[in-house]
């Protein structure tokens, strides 16, 4: 399975963005979708996650700001950003759950996509 994000691009501050994460199979079986936004410097962490049951959580830099939602029919995730602000400046990537289950195990893999930059201009 891999991820494909979009919507990526450059927006003054207090604009808005929204980003796009489609699974290559519809048919995956995948838990949590979350976003993770990367810095240069910074080190990769999670603003957005939402899991298969639709439960989100939020870092607090974006809360009330942005909005994870997910289509399970398209295994595809999405993040409204609003108001944004030039410290959200960054690659933003996608990652996902898959899980894959024989009759012998069921396995887990953190899958991530490629990224989208987004840059916020002041």
């Amino acid at each position: 399975v891999q991820l494909v994000e979009s919507g990526g691009g450059l927006v003054q501050a207090g604009g808005s963005l929204r980003l796009s994460c489609e699974a290559s199979r519809s048919n995956a079986d995948i838990n949590y979708m979350g976003w993770y936004p990367q810095a240069p410097g910074k080190p990769r962490e999670p603003v957005a996650i939402i899991t298969s049951g639709g439960t989100t959580n939020y870092a607090d830099s974006v809360e009330g700001r942005f909005t994870i939602s997910r289509d399970n029919a398209k295994n595809t995730v999405y993040l409204q950003m609003n108001r944004l602000k030039p410290e959200d400046t960054a690659v933003y990537y996608c990652n996902a759950e898959v899980v894959v289950t024989t009759i012998e195990s069921v396995s887990r893999f953190p899958t991530w996509g490629q990224g989208t930059q987004v840059t916020v201009s002041s």
